[in-house]
């Protein structure tokens, strides 16, 4: 009783203090998502707005614009970050490429190994290592708050065959966004790139346009993609789909310390929790795939190692012809040794 009489006052108090600080705000921030209230990212957003508004005291609202109301692709949400009719945006590293070209570290394959490594990468240096380039190439306007999650991991899936080797990805149609490093990956792997814009990629399955893609499970079973044909899916994970969370930084910077505190305690939330909702989601999109016919392949650890020995040049490509590219490539696979070496140095002590 007296457990439920202090959860009910904390949260008399929370609502109290809702009330009383919609009079005591002093600041406003207008994050926008590219997306829908299914997504993760709509996920990390309300976890954040509660977070911030709650441990602020009310002295920060956050409003929250879902879909293309504020602005609707990658370069458009940037510049809108960097003017400052906007103060928050998730972007996908293709959507952040065509301003800040080495966010596609994040897409180089077979890098990070699984979501424990790649969690711990993306709460350190690395990020910070991120952040600096990109406030120095936009002078000082567009501050990287926070790297999370937007639907678990990229797999191959296509219409036409199970792929297990690398050989059996020659000939497919795979389609990509339009950015040189998804291209360079795919030929690599002997497939054939064919950038196609999302909304068109259902029709393109049905009519054979591409065969293939690139993407997160519950990206295909969101979009219905197996009954255009996409029967395949082969769970290679050769790329973590990072989430690029900017701020703008005079906004941020205007701040008072303690409160400047508030906000970054609310992107390590908002990153917790898109690091969370696609593991839960992912298992009942799997299951559905699965009931519907789909056949889905892990790949064997000799197998998963031929990907990344013939995926092995676009590294090369990447460090030499994207600006950035040297410097950022070295800050990733650095933290992922670190990450690596702690993640099993603390399991030996666990086994124990």
């Amino acid at each position: 009783m007296l457990k439920g009489l202090t959860t009910a006052a904390l949260s008399a108090a929370l609502l109290a203090g809702g009330t009383l600080a919609a009079s005591a705000q002093e600041y406003t921030i207008r994050a926008t998502a590219n997306s829908n209230e299914n997504d993760e990212d709509y996920d990390g957003l309300v976890v954040f707005k509660n977070y911030v508004e709650a441990a602020s005291n009310g002295q920060i609202g956050v409003e929250m614009f879902i879909g293309t109301q504020l602005c609707s692709n990658g370069t458009e949400c940037l510049q809108g970050i960097a003017d400052g009719s906007i103060d928050v945006y998730i972007s996908t590293s293709g959507g952040a490429a065509g301003i800040f070209p080495y966010v596609q570290v994040l897409d180089l394959p077979y890098l990070m190994a699984d979501d424990r490594v790649a969690e711990t990468v993306l709460q350190g240096d690395f990020v910070r290592t991120m952040r600096d380039m990109a406030l120095e190439d936009s002078n000082g306007m567009i501050r990287l708050m926070t790297i999370g999650n937007t639907g678990g991991w990229r797999n191959f899936a296509n219409t036409k065959r199970r792929v297990q080797m690398p050989a059996d990805m020659e000939g497919l149609k795979i389609r990509t966004v339009v950015a040189d490093l998804p291209q360079e990956l795919v030929k690599a792997l002997g497939a054939s790139p064919t950038p196609i814009p999302w909304p068109e990629l259902f029709t393109s399955f049905q009519t054979g346009v591409v065969e293939g893609s690139k993407n997160g499970i519950t990206d295909i079973m969101g979009m219905k993609f197996p009954d255009a044909g996409l029967q395949y899916v082969t769970l290679d994970g050769h790329a973590y789909m990072g989430a690029l969370w900017f701020m703008n930084n005079d906004k941020f910077m205007s701040m008072p310390e303690e409160l400047r505190r508030v906000v970054v305690d609310g992107f390590y939330q908002l990153q917790q929790a898109t690091f969370a909702s696609p593991k839960r989601k992912s298992i009942q999109a799997y299951e559905d795939f699965v009931a519907g016919g789909g056949d889905l392949y892990v790949p064997t650890p000799e197998e998963k190692e031929a990907f990344k020995e013939a995926a092995a040049p676009v590294y090369d490509w990447f460090k030499t012809n994207v600006d950035g590219g040297e410097e950022i490539f070295t800050a990733l696979t650095e933290a992922v040794a670190a990450a690596e070496a702690e993640i099993n140095e603390g399991r030996a002590k666990d086994l124990q």
